[in-house]
């Protein structure tokens, strides 16, 4: 009735989560086997692929490498630091038990890092004519993109923080649930639930933040200077524009950068 023709997109997305479960589950049975943590590196790899190439709309050179950094770094550090000394497990990288972490990890950095990196490029493509007026005003690399880089990272930690809010109150966490079904002791199990909660909104906030400040620290230089022709429009290029956009002439600046220009020379006046 609504017509909002997402049949083949519900169709493809239920046939892969199948797919990849079914394969997963095979794959988690010789892992566990061999006691390998090898696919930890995997999944981060993954992960990275996801959001640098498959679902970024816009994109920067070396893009994957810093998705990668980002997520892989952030959940590896997290995750070691958890399993050790809040889980207590010994040693912390058995794979029955990283590996599951891990994933967990990995899947909600994703999240926030594909975030916040999308919010980051799509400002600084749109906000280009602010940054570009702030530079040239006097303003060092990091006052010009700090308003961006907030906002980013608000973006990104949202999920994760929203879900820590509600958790126990409106809806009972699926490893909870799990754990619950399997027969372990509830407290054990809402214990459990804090610390992966924690853990995650840790994980994300490391990579979210480092994420952020690399890809601004890409499109503005140590001179400083603005180069939005790096950011890469992957819709434009598969129109056969070219990455980034026309960059707009400056009697089209939009009000919102004179705003943010204005709030910025204010806080100048005010040190």
């Amino acid at each position: 009735m609504l017509r909002l023709k997402l049949e083949t997109q519900i169709i493809v997305a239920g046939v892969r989560c199948f797919v990849q479960l079914t394969l997963l589950g095979l794959l988690l049975n010789r892992v566990f086997a061999t006691e390998s943590t090898i696919l930890a590196s995997v999944l981060g790899g993954l992960a990275a692929l996801e959001v640098s190439e498959w679902k970024a709309k816009r994109t920067v050179n070396g893009m994957f490498w810093i998705t990668f950094t980002a997520i892989f770094g952030s959940a590896i550090t997290v995750g070691l630091i958890g399993s050790t000394f809040a889980m207590n497990f010994d040693p912390p990288y058995t794979a029955a038990k990283f590996i599951p972490t891990m994933g967990m990890l990995f899947g909600n950095t994703m999240v926030g890092v594909s975030l916040g990196m999308d919010s980051v490029l799509t400002a600084v493509d749109t906000r280009r004519e602010s940054v570009e007026a702030m530079l040239h005003y006097g303003a060092s690399r990091w006052e010009a993109v700090w308003p961006i880089a907030v906002d980013a990272a608000r973006t990104g930690m949202v999920p994760s923080i929203t879900s820590m809010s509600i958790m126990g109150l409106i809806s009972i966490p699926g490893m909870m649930s799990g754990q619950i079904l399997g027969g372990a002791n509830v407290m054990n199990a809402a214990r459990y639930q804090q610390v992966f909660v924690f853990m995650i909104a840790a994980s994300v906030a490391l990579g979210v933040v480092f994420s952020v400040v690399a890809v601004l620290f890409i499109v503005v230089d140590g001179q400083p200077q603005l180069h939005s022709e790096r950011i890469i429009n992957k819709a434009m290029r598969s129109t056969g524009g070219k990455g980034g956009g026309q960059r707009l002439p400056a009697t089209t600046r939009s009000c919102s950068s004179i705003v943010h220009l204005k709030e910025w020379k204010g806080t100048c006046i005010s040190r």
